[in-house]
C-alpha cells in the first residue's frame, strides 16, 4: 500500500490543506454576513433571490467545513452575528448600495471563490478535502453563470473596451 492511501479521513491534515480550509472557512463566514446586509439593501426581487440562494449555499458550505475541521480537533474561526433584515425603505437613498453594485461585488466574490477552491484543490493530498472543494467550485461557477445571465439581462454588466478588430487576408 502506498504513502497515504486508505481511508481519507482518517489521514491528517497537512498544514497548507489546514491553512486553506481554515482561511477559506473564516472568508465565507464573512460574507454571509455581508450577503444579509446587501439583501437588506436591493429592491431587486431577482437579485435577492440570488442572494438568499448564495447565503443558504455558503452556509451548507461553511457546515461541510465545520465538520472536517472539528473531526481533526481544528479550533473554528469566530462567526460574525447574523444580521437583522430590514426594510429597504427604512436605509437612507445616499446610505443604500445599489443594485449593480451589489451585483459587481457578488460578482467579484464568485471570481475569488473559484480561485479560492482551485487553490485548495492544488495543496490537497486528502482526495476527501480535494473533491469536497471540487463541488464548491462547480457550485460557484454555476452561480457565476447564473448571476452572469441576470447582469446582462438587467443591464448591470459594464465590459471592458471590447476588441472587434477584423483580420483580413
Amino acid at each position: 500500500m502506498g504513502i497515504m492511501s486508505g481511508n481519507q479521513k482518517n489521514q491528517p491534515l497537512h498544514y497548507g490543506e489546514v491553512f486553506g480550509i481554515w482561511s477559506f472557512l473564516a472568508a465565507n463566514k464573512g460574507m454571509i454576513a455581508g450577503y444579509q446586509t446587501m439583501a437588506n439593501h436591493t429592491g431587486d426581487r431577482d437579485l435577492k433571490k440570488y442572494i438568499e440562494d448564495t447565503i443558504q449555499a455558503m452556509k451548507q458550505e461553511s457546515e461541510d467545513i465545520e465538520e472536517v475541521l472539528k473531526n481533526n480537533g481544528i479550533a473554528l474561526p469566530p462567526s460574525p452575528p447574523e444580521r437583522a433584515k430590514a426594510a429597504l425603505e427604512q436605509i437612507p437613498p445616499g446610505a443604500r448600495f445599489n443594485d449593480p453594485e451589489i451585483s459587481a461585488a457578488l460578482s467579484r466574490d464568485v471570481a475569488q471563490g473559484l480561485v479560492a477552491c482551485s487553490q485548495v484543490i492544488g495543496q490537497c493530498i486528502r482526495e476527501d478535502i480535494a473533491m469536497m472543494f471540487g463541488q464548491m467550485h462547480m457550485n460557484k461557477a454555476q452561480m457565476g453563470a447564473k448571476l452572469l445571465r441576470m447582469n446582462k439581462e438587467k443591464g448591470w454588466l459594464i465590459p471592458p473596451p471590447l476588441h472587434n478588430q477584423n483580420f483580413e487576408d
